[in-house]
């Protein structure tokens, strides 16, 4: 029996059975960071929740955070418009807004009634 134990780590099933509790370590301690992380990531929602008191600075709290998130969007939509008019895609603009006048199609929006007056009589318009 002594032998079978100082041999048995070289046996397949003891290794994988060491590599599945391994796995179960890691399962956990996976599972507590992601709680932890939910925890953390929740917390400030909690602390801003409460009623804030009133004062004169306090009113413009909103309008502060407001503005700063516009300037910061309008600022990165401008750089984004000038990496593409960089890049070439405004040019023959106007050669480019006439493309759906040449596609052919059927005309699903003129109801049958349409057709029987008279302006319709020559053909479309």
């Amino acid at each position: 029996m002594i032998v079978a134990a100082k041999t048995a780590a070289h046996f397949p099933r003891v290794w994988f059975g060491r590599l599945a509790s391994l796995a179960t370590g890691f399962r956990r301690l996976a599972l507590a960071i992601c709680g932890v992380t939910i925890v953390f990531l929740a917390l400030p929602a909690v602390a801003l929740a409460h009623d804030q008191p009133e004062t004169k600075q306090s009113r413009w709290i909103m309008a502060d955070w407001m503005m700063d998130t516009f300037f910061i969007f309008s600022g990165l939509a401008f750089v984004a418009f000038l990496a593409a008019w960089k890049a070439g895609h405004f040019q023959e603009l106007d050669k480019m807004g006439g493309i759906p006048l040449l596609v052919q199609e059927e005309d699903y929006y003129t109801p049958e009634w349409a057709y029987d007056e008279e302006e319709w009589a020559d053909g479309d318009a």
